[in-house]
């Protein structure tokens, strides 16, 4: 009886590793977009010594719940039936409670305006 020789193991093939590791990397270089730097001579605005106001065109909804425009009260509908139905843009205290402020969106848009604008301040850190 002749003995065969024991089975030999097979060895993990490295291509579909490789293959793998190309496409991700061909995915990333495509995907991925590299932003030029910005011109060295450039000197970006200084906005820190501005003093914030609202914009003009804009209801101003007061922390005790209340809308103004330029200086006057109003009322959301009234609002959208004096200014037209077009984008509205709010100024919200901070402190009023999001229920008001989702109170007021609803009543500006049931009015007829077509979208709200929130305008709201970005803290520079």
């Amino acid at each position: 009886m002749i003995s065969q020789p024991p089975p030999r193991k097979k060895r993990d093939s490295t291509i579909p590793l490789i293959n793998v590791v190309f496409l991700m990397l061909v995915f990333f270089l495509i995907a991925g977009t590299v932003a030029p730097p910005l011109d060295p001579d450039l000197k970006l605005v200084q906005t820190s010594d501005l003093e914030g106001k609202e914009p003009p065109d804009a209801l101003v909804l007061h922390a005790d719940g209340s809308l103004s425009f330029r200086g006057q009260p109003t009322a959301a509908d009234m609002h959208v039936a004096t200014h037209g139905s077009g984008p509205t843009r709010i100024v919200p205290d901070r402190n009023v409670p999001a229920s008001r402020l989702m109170e007021i969106t609803g009543d500006l848009r049931r009015a007829g305006a077509t979208s709200v604008i929130l305008v709201t301040e970005r803290a520079l850190q």
